[in-house]
């Protein structure tokens, strides 16, 4: 661990960056310097601009949480979701190098296809079935080539009490309707914004980032499985809505692009590395909506 870190956290209007600002206040973090960008201040993109601001503020570490994340209208729209997740980390990777600042970069489950029966594990064969995860594979595999020292952290169904997911959507939707309609057979870990951002921010706490090589891939979600199904039965109890969860199937709701039917992450390794406590995902969903609460 550095004496003092300035640390860029990049996408800071998303759900994780919210959550990682939100953390940088705590006392923990007193010797770290955050710098919280958005598109509006620093476009990823813009190699000129990057190496800017790299270079003015003399970043040792960067977190990029931006990302194109419309799953769905990905697949009309590859063109930008491969400028942000692919190109755009290329151009974080590219200067991270050239400063020698270290990279840690949050990537998703739409890496894999599907079709296991146990959860992944980070050496298992990628093979995204959709433009979104095409393009979050493009974007892993162009920091790799870059040659940057870095970590990659996978993690999937991600919400909090910032930004748009489902979560949010199942409450006015509970608010709005007598009966919605959830799938019942894709598999998943739903997984609060708020508990990856602590993960971050002990994986700070216990590096010393100046002796790192190399990148490392890391999953990480909540504890626990469920379909949508459940993860929606269990919004609608715990807020106490008035509304009927129907489940049905996938091919019962087509959408523009394929999810994955079955997406759990092993996370055995962040947990040896790094010791952490995971919570339970219904556990983190009652914190969650108490939290939305307090907003």
């Amino acid at each position: 661990m550095a004496e003092r870190l300035t640390i860029l956290v990049t996408g800071c209007k998303g759900q994780l960056g919210s959550e990682l600002k939100r953390l940088s206040k705590d006392a923990r973090c007193s010797f770290c310097r955050f710098l919280f960008v958005d598109v509006d201040v620093l476009d990823i993109c813009n190699r000129a601009e990057v190496q800017n601001y790299m270079s003015l503020h003399k970043v040792d570490l960067l977190i990029n949480c931006a990302a194109y994340t419309a799953v769905d209208k990905a697949e009309t729209d590859k063109e930008v979701a491969f400028a942000v997740n692919r190109d755009g980390v290329g151009v974080l990777a590219d200067v991270c190098k050239e400063y020698d600042a270290y990279m840690m970069h949050v990537s998703t489950d739409y890496v894999f296809d599907g079709t296991a029966c146990e959860p992944y594990k980070e050496a298992d064969a990628v093979n995204p079935i959709g433009v979104y995860g095409l393009s979050k594979r493009a974007g892993e595999e162009a920091m790799m080539e870059k040659g940057v020292r870095g970590m990659i952290i996978r993690t999937a169904w991600l919400y909090s009490a910032f930004g748009n997911n489902f979560v949010k959507t199942m409450l006015r939707l509970g608010d709005e309707r007598q009966e919605v309609m959830v799938v019942a057979d894709q598999h998943g870990t739903p997984t609060w914004a708020a508990d990856l951002a602590e993960t971050i921010i002990e994986i700070i706490l216990q590096t010393d980032f100046s002796g790192k090589q190399g990148i490392e891939i890391y999953h990480y979600t909540d504890e626990g499985e469920c379909t949508w199904y459940e993860f929606a039965s269990a919004i609608m109890q715990m807020a106490g809505k008035d509304c009927k969860v129907q489940p049905i199937s996938t091919a019962e709701y087509p959408t523009s692009c394929r999810r994955p039917a079955y997406s759990v992450l092993d996370k055995t390794k962040i947990k040896q590395a790094f010791k952490v406590r995971i919570p339970e995902w219904d556990e983190s969903l009652r914190k969650m909506l108490e939290d939305l609460k307090q907003q």
